[in-house]
């Protein structure tokens, strides 16, 4: 008789999509005025201290590892990378500043804000959509021995600008997956923005009818997965679900 049962998994992978803290210009009305970079503000003080408790939550109550960091190339996520890497490192709550990550980080491009004027006001936006991220400065301020330099970007540079909405959606659904599939074998955080954290609730949640409209800064979701190994005949991962959630707001469609 044949045997149509499901493979067993040999394990479960997690990627945790985190918001960026706290942004300064959200802040300090002043900073506009004198910045250099308007449409990549910095993180207040506030936002340091909370990327580094989420960091220390996730390492104390998310029940697994966190293996790998990658992160949008907008400054506020690389300082909420920071924060978290030391909130995670074994010894942050006794020398968060000095103690080195055994976490690797990179940079990805795919993760980066929405390259539109919903998300980067048009007052800020800079002329013919030029960023200009410097990679190199940007690795420098992360901790040292963190930086995975022989990491592959998925997205090699910024996508097309701007950016339709629907676009950045559908990029953030599949740079989740790609980036998934290139280290099956570890468990992930995202730093990321406001809107690819809805699409993490809104396109893996099992309740098609939820959606979310809103995050604060640091939310967070957290995705899980089968992983398969030595079944030629399964494929290597089974479908991500939410297994929850911080800080994310939700809307019922059906109501």
């Amino acid at each position: 008789m044949e045997n149509h049962s499901q493979p067993t998994p040999s394990r479960n992978q997690n990627v945790v999509v985190l918001r960026h803290g706290d942004r300064l210009d959200n802040v300090d009305d002043k900073w506009l005025g004198q910045a250099a970079r308007p449409w990549d503000p910095p993180l207040h003080e506030t936002g340091v201290a909370r990327a580094i408790r989420t960091g220390r939550t996730l390492r104390t109550d998310a029940g697994f590892p966190i293996h790998r960091i990658l992160v949008s190339p907008f400054l506020r996520c690389v300082q909420t990378a920071v924060g978290a890497i030391s909130g995670l490192s074994a010894n942050a709550e006794t020398d968060p500043e000095t103690e080195p990550s055994r976490i690797k980080v990179s940079i990805e491009f795919g993760l980066c804000e929405m390259l539109n004027n919903i998300a980067i006001r048009p007052k800020v936006a800079p002329n013919n959509w030029e960023l200009g991220f410097n990679v190199a400065e940007l690795e420098a301020l992360f901790p040292f021995g963190s930086v995975d330099y022989s990491a592959e970007p998925v997205y090699k540079e910024l996508p097309k600008r701007p950016e339709e909405v629907g676009e950045a959606r559908s990029r953030y659904a599949n740079i989740f997956k790609a980036l998934a599939d290139n280290y099956r074998n570890e468990n992930l955080l995202l730093v990321t923005h406001g809107e690819g954290v809805g699409v993490a609730v809104t396109e893996f949640m099992k309740e098609k009818t939820v959606e979310a409209y809103d995050s604060e800064y640091c939310a967070y979701v957290v995705l899980e997965r089968p992983v398969f190994d030595g079944e030629e005949s399964c494929p290597c991962s089974g479908e991500f679900k939410v297994q929850t959630h911080q800080g994310v707001m939700l809307i019922n469609l059906s109501e």
